[in-house]
């Protein structure tokens, strides 16, 4: 049976002088051990008996606030997931694992200059236990559809009023008078800018004609008028365009043995924006936007295989403290990472993710601009929002190009990470104007970055492909905006489904359904597969955790 504990760890190192004391700490969920296991858990810690008090130092000296440092609610740190494994492998069953700071002050101070508001929370000594073994989530409840407008100012969702008109007309077609947040989030998800492109799919009307493209018409007429040596285009997670020696040396595996063979394989390419989450969290915002691309680069066809990258940014100007310029112009949404920030904090996110990861980045860039409008009328030019482009390249096997049609009976599997309560409304918080969601909003809607469970992804999927004819992957798709309401719908479309909530893991189980749903938790993928127990073994080996949530089904219903 597994019991709730509290380990003291060993003292934190800090140069502060307003700090007396700072200790790691450590609450866990974990099997009871033998002493021998006791010492083994505590020596691999660096960690004292269970009540072990922080230092004396405090009885000695003036101390006038404490307060404690953890990741944030419903979340799990990459350091956390890394901690369980290595638990584990020891022998040492573990079903979580969190690691937290306490602070004791010689003075008040701003609680907010000690902890990472995207990653982690301030807690009284009170709410620790609360805050960190969450109880069992309740039940979404639904409210009437004349409150959708309400409900999306929110929550945020972007819906304009033509789209809550067409979700209520829609919705009473179908019998109903009520909608749950997960289906109001899910529509607002998937018909965000985002993932439908609205602006780039619309026609444009200019000086009263209509012109005979939109925007990725214009984008697309390329391949339209040359399409030689493309293998895929327009339709997947990336494009696939022909090698010029197809035929390379790949390692295979045939009954459970590596061997060495020529197969033919070509070029994935990706390059995709992340502009949101970088103007809100710089570091984090741009090392989800490499993990994204990675995903995308690897989830092409039965699976790819990603192999170097790139990443850039824009931004209005930099504003160089004691170095400004007469031709720069000042601009910055509000609550939003200043430009100076974007480029100090940014570029290291994406090449700490890309080298946890095991990629290498090979290019990049950084570009400023900003410009007032010559009559002095309308909005100022320039890049007020923030913009991230992160991009790269891979190979795919040219027998896995193609993704394979599904069948009633078929899996549904979620590869890699928890779910947690982080994106919540990505999508839809990436399409509204910069600047004028709450600061609670955009921090929500931001992910997390753990490159060491994406690395555990890939390595499932390099395994599979390696089968050759024998990869248990039908399809793969990622999982990013609108989160498993977006990926699940997207691989089975033209089938149907039957999927089951509770099968999901999660990191918090105080999530809702429309948590569990929406939420953009990173580091996941979704695949279909008729072969589940070779799958699960393929896991297993790789220490990357899998879950089938659902069914294929032949009736076009998606049913959760």
């Amino acid at each position: 049976m597994m019991q709730t504990r509290r380990i003291w760890g060993k003292p934190a190192k800090v140069s502060d002088p307003a700090i007396l004391s700072a200790q790691y700490f450590y609450n866990l969920t974990i099997a009871p051990l033998s002493p021998s296991l006791e010492l083994e858990l505590k020596h691999l810690l660096q960690a004292h008996d269970d009540q072990s008090k922080p230092t004396d130092e405090e009885g000695r000296n003036e101390c006038v606030q404490v307060f404690h440092v953890l990741p944030r609610g419903g979340t799990t740190s990459p350091w956390s997931s890394k901690a369980q494994s290595i638990l584990e492998t020891c022998d040492l069953p573990c079903e979580r694992i969190v690691r937290g700071i306490r602070y004791a002050m010689k003075k008040l101070v701003d609680q907010e200059l000690y902890y990472d508001r995207m990653t982690e929370s301030v807690v009284s000594p009170s709410s620790i236990d609360h805050i960190v073994w969450q109880e069992k989530g309740k039940v979404d409840e639904q409210f009437d559809l004349a409150d959708i407008a309400q409900v999306n100012q929110r929550l945020g969702l972007a819906l304009d009023e033509s789209e809550i008109e067409y979700l209520i007309s829609g919705t009473k077609q179908a019998g109903k008078a009520r909608m749950t947040p997960a289906e109001l989030m899910m529509f607002a998800q998937v018909n965000s800018e985002h993932c439908r492109h609205k602006t780039f799919n619309a026609r444009f009307v200019i000086d009263g004609k209509e012109k005979p493209s939109t925007l990725f018409g214009m984008i697309k007429n390329t391949h339209k008028a040359s399409s030689k040596g493309t293998l895929s285009a327009y339709k997947d997670n990336a494009a696939v365009i022909q090698a010029p020696s197809p035929a390379k040396g790949q390692v295979a595996v045939r009954d459970g043995a590596y061997s060495w063979a020529n197969v033919p394989t070509h070029t994935v390419l990706k390059v995709e924006t992340h502009n949101h989450p970088t103007g809100v969290a710089p570091y984090p915002g741009a090392a989800t936007g490499s993990g994204g691309e990675i995903r995308d680069e690897g989830s092409v066809g039965q699976g790819s295989r990603p192999k170097a990258g790139l990443s850039g940014f824009m931004t209005s100007h930099l504003m160089l403290p004691e170095f400004t310029h007469e031709w720069e112009i000042e601009q910055k949404a509000p609550h939003l990472a200043s430009p100076l920030q974007i480029m100090l904090e940014a570029p290291l996110g994406a090449a700490n993710y890309n080298n946890e990861f095991g990629r290498c980045a090979l290019a990049g860039f950084f570009r400023t601009f900003s410009a007032k409008r010559p009559d002095g009328e309308g909005a100022d030019g320039g890049y007020l929002k923030p913009m991230m482009l992160a991009g790269g390249i891979g190979t795919i096997r040219d027998s896995h190009i193609e993704k394979l049609p599904l069948q009633a009976g078929d899996k549904i599997a979620v590869l890699g990470g928890p779910g947690m309560l982080i994106g919540i409304g990505g999508g839809a918080a990436s399409s509204v104007s910069h600047g004028t969601s709450s600061k609670d909003l955009d921090f929500a809607s931001v992910q997390r970055e753990n490159a060491e469970m994406e690395r555990r992804c890939q390595g499932v999927i390099d395994a599979c492909t390696c089968l050759h004819d024998g990869n248990p992957i039908l399809s793969i798709h990622d999982v990013g905006a609108g989160g498993l309401s977006n990926a699940i719908p997207e691989i089975v479309e033209g089938t149907g489904c039957l999927v089951d909530l509770d099968k999901i893991p999660v990191a918090d189980v105080g999530m809702t359904p429309m948590q569990i749903w929406c939420n953009e938790s990173q580091e996941r993928y979704v695949i279909a597969t008729r072969k589940p127990e070779e799958l699960e073994q393929i896991c297993e080996r790789e220490k990357c955790p899998m879950a089938i949530v659902g069914t294929v089904t032949s009736d076009n219903r998606l049913v959760v």
